[in-house]
Order: structure tokens, then C-alpha cells, then sequence
């Protein structure tokens, strides 16, 4: 997405800027010549994830931008509304809001702790309501008014909410606020909207959580920031009130190559779809019945011995030196127990209890989720992205599981 030289001029007030979505935003606006509110709390450096205001500013004038940082918790009134006003006397206004500032925890009710609940709402909904009302007096001043949120399309399709209902609902205020304030701030010519990736998108912060794998599930931020500039650049009266995705808004300004994105080309069609979008239908309906059956036990009993029976017979030198990967398998319900699948040594072993050597990825699932997953009803990044799989070590390794799954589905 070549940059136009339209937001030359423009002052952008964006939260979360610091690093990530938002600094990838901040520099793509700052090409054009653009003045760009850097608003986070990251004002030291943090022990694990590069950047901080300072740096970001630095490298957004570097870039031919003009910055000003400002230490601001979105929780925080005074700080949002002494930012806003230091934004407005260095900048004489504000034209453009980006709400990117977002707090995430992927469990369910009974595993979310309340400070962890009231993190997510006042970041995510409280916060993005706060910015866009002190932002608001300013934008309706301006020629070229927008508000552009980081969140999703509100798809009320109840996967999305009960593997994890209290992000869920935090990241749906932020997607509620686009839907009220588009229509209040129509009249004003303030143009409102939500952006949401197709993808997982690769930031300093996923590569913590998730390892350096991750990179070849993923695409760059790039593609945020050049979706962004091209809903940015647009005349408010054009576009107001709708839910976008990165891609499709890309394919509509004429993109036509989205491999560039991909942080591994190579696995440029292979990549993890994001939270909250539509999903094939049998993998819909697959996920809406393991919902349905949530109380119940899952699998009958013997069913995990006996689909490890299966597979033991299938291990070859072959598969080990395709994979090259050992995992552990932790299964809950009825079947409550640990299985292991060596893919790494020799001609192969499966069983159970934990593997002889320290494994490359843990799974967590029910028992059913698990069959599922191995008779080819779930794949490996549906269960992931619906919260019926849970991961920790070598996420690339863990979704080479697809492709096995794939290539035994006829043997099992």
C-alpha cells in the first residue's frame, strides 16, 4: 500500500502505540508527514518486550513523521484528558482517534480471577469509550474526522463466547462504541469504524507468549497499518459504522498480493484465522455440539486407548523424519489422563504418561475434543482459536498436528 502523502499534517491520537499494531499505524501515518500521539503506559523499558513512547517517537520522526509521547493508562481520566489537551496545544487539534489499546486473557468463567475481568472491560471497553469522549469535542472540529478500533465484527455466534465470555464481552464494548457513536457522530462528519485482522498477526508481545514459531502462522503488522491507512485516507462521509477486515479492505484499494504479509511466505496459505470470524459450516457445527455437551463427560471410555492403538500401528521412519516433533497430550473428562506421541526419535512411540524427553508442545483438551481432532471432525486451529485446545511450548509444532492429522484421517 504506497503511501499518499493525505495524512500530511493530520494529528493521530493512538493508544497502544508504543509497539505493536499501534506503532506499526503510527509509522505507516507517519510517512505521510502526519503528527502522531504516542499514548501508552510503556514508559521504561520492559524487561521481555522491546519499545517504549520514546523510542517509538524517535523512530516515527525518523521516518518523517512528527511525535509527541505521553505516558497514559487508558484507565486513567486525568491522564487521557491531560493527553488530549497536551495533544491539542502542541498540535492545534486532533483529526484522527485509533482505539488499539487492548487487554487479553483467554479463559473461561470459572478461571477468570475478577481483577484479571475488570483489566479486560476498563482497557478494552471503558478505556476505548473514555479516549473517543475526550477525543470527540476535537474531532468534530476537524475537516477529516475518524475513529478507527481495533476490534472486532460483533458475531454473536455463541463459539466466540464460551470458550472465553469475558474477553469476549471487553472486546465487544470496543465494537459496540463503532456501532452507537458511528450513527450519534454521523451528522458531525466523525466517520467510526472497526478493524480486525484475518489472521494471527506476529507481534513482539504473541512471540513471547507463543515462541518464534509462531512467525510461520502469522502475518506482519504491515498489513494492519496499510489497512488502516487505506480506511484513514478515505472522506468520513464514505465510510462510517462498518466492521472491516484488513484483507478485504486491502483487495478493495487494489492490493492484489497478500503474500507479501506473511511473515513466511511459505506458509502463506496455511495461516491462523483470528477470534470472532465466520468458520467453515461442519467445523461450526462440530464446535456448536462439543458446546452442547460441555456438562457431559465427552469420549466414551477406552476411546483414547484405543485411538493411540491405532496409531501406534501407523508410526513409521517416515512420519518421525516429517514431523520431528514430540508432544504431550493432557486430557480431561472421563478419560482424565496423560498420553504422549514421540515424532522426534527413532521410528516412533506413542502411549501413556509424559514422554521420555522433555516434550516440543503440550495440548490440553477433553477427551471428545481430542477424538474429534484425530477423526478429522476439528482441525487443530479451529480447537485453538475456539478455546477447545490449549498450547504451551512450540506453537508451530503443535499445528503440525493438521497435517498429520490429515494424512492418518483414512487410517484411524
Amino acid at each position: 500500500m504506497i503511501n499518499t502523502g493525505k495524512l500530511a499534517g493530520r494529528t493521530l491520537f493512538i493508544t497502544g502505540a508504543s509497539r505493536g499494531i499501534g506503532k506499526a499505524i503510527a509509522l505507516k501515518a507517519a510517512r505521510d508527514g502526519a503528527n502522531i500521539i504516542v499514548a501508552a503506559k510503556t514508559s521504561t523499558p520492559h524487561p521481555k518486550l522491546p519499545g517504549t513512547i520514546y523510542t517509538a517517537a524517535e523512530e516515527i520522526e525518523k521516518v518523517g513523521g512528527r511525535a509527541h509521547p505521553c505516558v497514559v493508562d487508558v484507565r486513567d481520566e486525568q491522564q487521557v484528558r491531560s493527553a488530549v489537551q497536551d495533544a491539542v496545544a502542541k498540535f492545534g487539534g486532533i483529526d484522527i482517534l485509533i482505539n488499539n489499546a487492548s487487554a487479553i486473557s483467554l479463559t473461561g468463567t470459572l478461571d477468570t480471577d475478577m481483577k484479571r475481568y475488570d483489566l479486560m472491560h476498563h482497557i478494552n471497553t471503558r478505556g476505548t469509550f473514555l479516549v473517543s469522549k475526550e477525543c470527540l469535542p476535537y474531532l468534530t472540529k476537524s475537516n477529516h474526522a475518524h475513529i478507527l478500533n481495533i476490534s472486532p465484527p460483533l458475531n454473536l455466534n455463541p463459539i466466540w463466547f464460551a470458550p472465553h465470555v469475558a474477553y469476549t464481552m471487553a472486546k465487544y464494548g470496543m465494537s459496540m462504541c463503532v456501532l452507537g457513536m458511528a450513527e450519534e457522530f454521523r451528522s458531525a462528519k466523525v466517520a467510526v469504524n472497526a478493524l480486525w485482522p484475518r489472521t494471527a498477526i506476529h507481534t513482539a508481545a504473541i512471540e513471547m507468549l507463543t515462541g518464534p514459531d509462531s512467525l510461520n502462522v502469522s502475518r506482519k503488522v504491515d498489513i494492519m497499518a496499510d489497512a488502516a491507512y487505506a480506511v484513514l485516507v478515505r472522506e468520513p462521509t464514505q465510510c462510517t459504522g462498518r466492521f472491516l477486515i484488513d484483507d478485504e479492505v486491502l483487495t478493495e484499494a487494489g492490493v492484489t498480493d497478500l503474500k507479501q504479509y506473511a511473515c513466511n511466505p511459505e506458509y502463506a496459505d496455511k495461516l491462523m484465522p483470528d477470534f470472532f470470524l465466520d468458520i467453515p459450516e461442519n467445523e461450526l457445527n462440530a464446535i456448536k455440539e462439543d458446546i452442547k455437551q460441555s456438562k457431559s463427560v465427552g469420549a466414551s471410555s477406552g476411546q483414547i486407548p484405543a485411538l493411540f492403538g491405532k496409531i501406534e500401528t501407523l508410526l513409521s521412519p517416515e512420519l518421525v523424519q516429517k514431523t520431528q516433533a514430540v508432544f504431550q497430550f493432557n486430557i480431561e473428562g472421563e478419560e482424565k489422563g496423560t498420553w504422549h506421541l514421540d515424532l522426534k526419535n527413532g521410528t516412533g512411540s506413542c502411549g501413556s504418561g509424559e514422554p521420555k524427553i522433555s516434550p516440543d508442545a503440550t495440548l490440553t483438551m477433553k477427551a471428545n475434543n481430542f477424538h474429534d481432532m484425530f477423526s478429522g471432525k476439528l482441525k487443530a486451529a479451529t480447537a485453538y482459536m475456539t478455546g477447545k485446545l490449549k498450547i504451551s511450548g512450540d506453537l508451530n509444532k503443535a499445528m503440525k498436528l493438521e497435517k498429520l492429522m490429515r494424512s492418518l484421517k483414512s487410517k484411524l
